[in-house]
């Protein structure tokens, strides 16, 4: 308490006490008002839910997949030579017969023109032999000159026509060696880096120059379980039942493949260590999205339609018990319910047991809420990717 002059301690005693009641009332308000802060109940949190409902379901069955080219060419050297020029844009489409390399032309050149001049030497001496056989035939006629020498003109013009056609066959090795210098593309596709670069001397040990893989058309191969493929063939024993099959692609951002393909192989072989068989789809590639080599999710629908539960895969949980859902119950309090689903199409699940048509799941907010927990929800149509 403030000291004021004039005062007698017998009167600030009495001051004193007077205050204590007014005292005592505001420190109550003060703590009741801090108590009603502590005990004032948080907001229940805001979560999205949807409604289970039943709808038109395709039979599927969902795979991991590896995109794998049509053709894919590794570009060799054929002969032995310097690289002279290179003709192509790495990473590129390509044609076929297009110039990719050019390996140094001048030696083979004159290899070429060496081969030319053999052979029309070796034609000149024939025309000198079949001459001379010609006339040694005449001579032995009028008995001019002996059998003998007749047989000696035409072992001599049967030796030149030999020469002409191994002169030949070094003129034609020495054009397809000089072709070798142009190398070119043998398919149509995209070609990747080069391996060697210009002034680099290269033989056909050198190995890959530069490899082309092919775009469209573009396969991808996947493995499935055989007990999905004996199934499958029991219940369509039809021949050739795999072409009704569509085959779906989910790409890795999660958007789906807008072209569909088709099975166009299953092997004959069984893998001993999977069970699995390897089944492959062609699909059309015109714009290069699919690329040699990459991962994608296949699906493919097994059957006609039923109507069953599907709901966003995104809304599903997992721990080591399995796959879970929580479900918002009539008086808006969260329930754990485990259910059992099979992959469907889009992003989406196919629920086999657990969830009731009507039934509310928890597909936004999910990390807010735990089991018994009262929530206030809101009806959302969530985004399914596609």
């Amino acid at each position: 308490m403030r000291y004021v002059p004039g005062l007698t301690s017998q009167n600030r005693i009495r001051a004193l006490l007077r205050s204590l009641p007014l005292m005592g009332v505001v420190l109550l308000a003060a703590c009741g008002e801090k108590e009603q802060a502590q005990q004032a109940p948080a907001a229940p949190p805001a979560v999205g839910v949807m409604a289970v409902a039943m709808k038109a379901i395709n039979p599927t069955a969902g795979f991991t997949g590896r995109v794998q080219a049509v053709d894919k060419v590794d570009v060799l050297a054929r002969i032995n030579g310097f690289l002279d020029k290179r003709l192509f844009t790495e990473g590129q489409h390509v044609n076929v017969g297009d110039q990719l390399f050019v390996i140094e032309q001048p030696p083979y050149q004159a290899q070429l023109d060496q081969k030319q001049a053999e052979l029309e030497s070796a034609m000149a001496a024939q025309k000198n032999t079949a001459v001379q056989l010609q006339r040694a035939i005449q001579l032995v006629k009028t008995n001019n000159i002996p059998q003998a020498t007749l047989d000696q003109r035409q072992a001599e013009d049967t030796m030149a026509k030999s020469v002409i056609l191994e002169a030949q066959a070094a003129l034609e090795q020495a054009q397809i060696n000089f072709a070798y210098t142009s190398i070119k593309a043998p398919i149509a596709g995209r070609i990747g880096q080069s391996t060697f670069t210009v002034g680099s001397y290269v033989t056909p040990q050198s190995g890959t120059l530069a490899t082309i893989v092919s775009q469209d058309p573009i396969y991808v191969t996947f493995p499935v379980a055989q007990r999905i493929v004996t199934e499958y063939r029991r219940k369509n024993p039809e021949p050739r039942a795999t072409d009704k099959i569509a085959v779906k692609l989910q790409l890795a951002d999660g958007s789906e493949y807008d072209h569909v393909g088709k099975i166009d192989f299953v092997d004959v072989e069984v893998d001993r260590g999977t069970d699995t068989v390897l089944v492959r789809a062609s699909f059309d590639n015109p714009d290069g999205v699919l690329v040699d080599g990459q991962f994608v999710n296949v699906s493919i629908e097994l059957g006609e339609s039923q109507m069953g539960i599907s709901i966003p895969q995104t809304a599903i949980q997992l721990d080591q018990a399995g796959a879970y859902v929580f479900v918002v119950t009539s008086d808006n309090k969260v329930e754990l319910r485990r259910i059992k689903t099979q992959t469907g199409a889009s992003g989406e699940s196919t629920v086999l047991e657990g969830l009731k048509e009507g039934e509310k799941i928890v597909v936004d907010g999910i990390q807010k809420v735990r089991p018994g927990q009262p929530v206030t929800p809101t009806d959302v149509q969530p985004a399914i990717k596609s």
